[in-house]
């Protein structure tokens, strides 16, 4: 909301500082004996540039027309929507022509505080929604140790039997951590969910409405002969831009592994099937294609 409330405000300055100087250029026009590399301002302006919703480029407006339009602008609510959050998860399937049952794959990104569930409907995954993570413990980076109250990144798989409708966290299911990659670099831990009840000490914490529907996919998909979901849980989406704003951080060599699994995804919408050798994660062709 800050960072909404902050863009809004840059909008009404920006307007703001262009309507006073077309006052200024309206009230003190160039003298004709300005050099040749300076444009005359006069009171009509000729917009064929600026794109203006709703404006004919080619008409001629005035000052008035231009203030005008300036506050009309400054009335509309500022708004970057994800339809993946606001779409109720019903109109997601019917968009998709999917249904309860079918196929999922779960990404989770900690700086953006967002779980994605795709599902495939024939050869590939789509978007169907994201879920806002309502806490999560921890900061940028693994889990290390039982008891860092760190929650992990990596790639997981979720299995029947790390359900738990029982949860005292309302619903839950386990990410099977330590997974092979954590166990060869010596990290310990157990009981690493996504859960509800919105509170974490190592977890991926959401709503309890979040995590119904969430756990109704998974269980359906899984009940329906997916052998497992795969989860992967990452710091951050993984772009140029934002690995290099972590270059110098201490996971960086460990996060560009976890881009090599991040970017097969992007590229074939289908998840890879993953090994660890050597320490590392080894990204193969996905047994799903």
């Amino acid at each position: 909301m800050m960072t909404r409330a902050w863009l809004i405000l840059a909008d009404i300055l920006v307007t703001l500082v262009l309507f006073i100087s077309l006052i200024l250029f309206h009230l003190n026009p160039i003298s004709k004996t300005a050099s040749p590399s300076t444009t005359k301002i006069d009171e009509n302006l000729t917009l064929d540039q600026i794109p203006l919703p709703g404006i004919d480029l080619s008409a001629t407006l005035t000052l008035e027309d231009l203030v005008r339009m300036g506050q009309v602008c400054n009335k509309e609510p500022y708004m970057i929507e994800n339809k993946f959050l606001s779409r109720s998860l019903k109109e997601g399937l019917s968009e998709l022509s999917a249904k309860i049952g079918d196929p999922i794959f779960i990404r989770i990104f900690k700086e953006e505080s967002l779980l994605e569930v795709w599902i495939r409907t024939d050869t590939e995954y789509k978007h169907l929604k994201d879920y806002a993570i309502c806490a999560f413990s921890g900061a940028l980076g693994p889990k290390l140790k039982e008891g860092d109250r760190q929650a992990p990144e990596g790639f997981y798989k979720v299995k029947k039997q790390h359900l738990n409708p029982n949860s005292k966290f309302h619903l839950s299911f386990n990410l099977g951590y330590p997974n092979a990659y954590d166990r060869a670099h010596g990290r310990t831990g157990s009981f690493l969910m996504v859960h509800g009840n919105c509170v974490s000490i190592g977890c991926y914490a959401m709503t309890d409405e979040k995590i119904e529907e969430i756990y109704e996919l998974l269980e359906a998909a899984l009940a329906s002969g997916q052998s497992y979901v795969q989860v992967h849980a990452y710091p951050f989406r993984m772009t140029e831009q934002m690995m290099s704003l972590f270059s110098d951080n201490e996971w960086f060599d460990f996060w560009v592994n976890l881009k090599e699994g991040y970017d097969y995804f992007e590229a074939q919408k289908n998840p890879a099937h993953i090994e660890v050798k050597d320490k590392q994660y080894m990204i193969h062709e996905s047994h799903e294609l």
